[in-house]
């Protein structure tokens, strides 16, 4: 019998999108002995596997039942270790809030080969594809991408911080928490900050809001904005090519 070569390697598979995986990410699923995939992961690039690859949902979502951390990590190792060639496709890049680095850490120390394959990270590709720059001249010299909240359930700390530069501010996974982020951003005087939340961004059914802090609780639930979604506060969201009519709309709401 044949020895198999255990490899386990890490693709990001983009923001939802399947044309937004590198060639490299296509790559590696052609190459595949088993696919663990992850909820956000656009399932149609699934079929660019080999026929007799093994695919896994391995999915975690907010608010759901999901699998383990540290169960994935140990069907990693074994699947590696009957079958060879694991990839492990997360949705956007598998080092920003993906929890990749947990994985490669555990699967090392089983001596197994690792790999990884970048993705796109929502925080720049949906704002980009919402032509909202996260750094401009004379606006925004920096970006902060930070988690929602934290592994115990809080509000991330990190976001107290963020509410007193000019950066601009991506939240991940935070949507659940906008009501506070909100209320953050309120006690530090900036109600007139502009903010956007993306839902299923890049995919068909993608809803954009655009508001300022005083005024997005209401925008999201007028227009019924769910998970999965972002949250993009600073001045560049101005920059969004729509922006000028939710200016026009809330300067109408104050006049009456």
């Amino acid at each position: 019998m044949t020895q198999v070569k255990a490899k386990v390697t890490l693709v990001g598979a983009g923001p939802g999108d399947p044309d937004l995986i590198t060639l490299k990410g296509m790559k590696a699923i052609a190459s595949a002995d088993v696919i663990l995939y992850d909820a956000l992961v656009n399932e149609c690039l699934l079929a660019e596997a080999p026929a007799h690859c093994t695919k896994i949902y391995v999915g975690k979502r907010a608010e759901r039942l999901s699998t383990s951390q540290d169960y994935i990590n140990q069907l990693m190792v074994d699947y590696a270790s009957t079958h060879g060639h694991v990839v492990r496709l997360k949705g956007g890049d598998p080092f920003v809030f993906g929890r990749g680095g947990e994985e490669l850490d555990f699967v090392r120390t089983f001596g197994i080969e690792t790999a990884v394959v970048p993705g796109i990270s929502s925080s720049v590709g949906l704002t980009a594809l919402q032509e909202i720059p996260l750094t401009y001249r004379g606006i925004a010299e920096s970006f902060w991408v930070i988690t929602g909240s934290t592994s115990d359930g809080r509000i991330s700390e990190d976001l107290f911080a963020a509410v007193n530069t000019n950066a601009t501010v991506v939240v991940l996974m935070g949507f659940a928490k906008l009501k506070e982020i909100v209320k953050l951003y309120q006690d530090a005087g900036k109600g007139e900050l502009p903010i956007a939340l993306i839902q299923n961004g890049s995919l068909e059914k993608e809803k954009v809001v655009l508001g300022r802090i005083d005024s997005i609780i209401e925008a999201v639930e007028e227009n019924k904005i769910g998970v999965p979604a972002i949250i993009v506060l600073g001045e560049v969201v101005a920059k969004h090519q729509q922006f000028e009519q939710v200016k026009k709309e809330l300067l109408s709401t104050v006049a009456s």
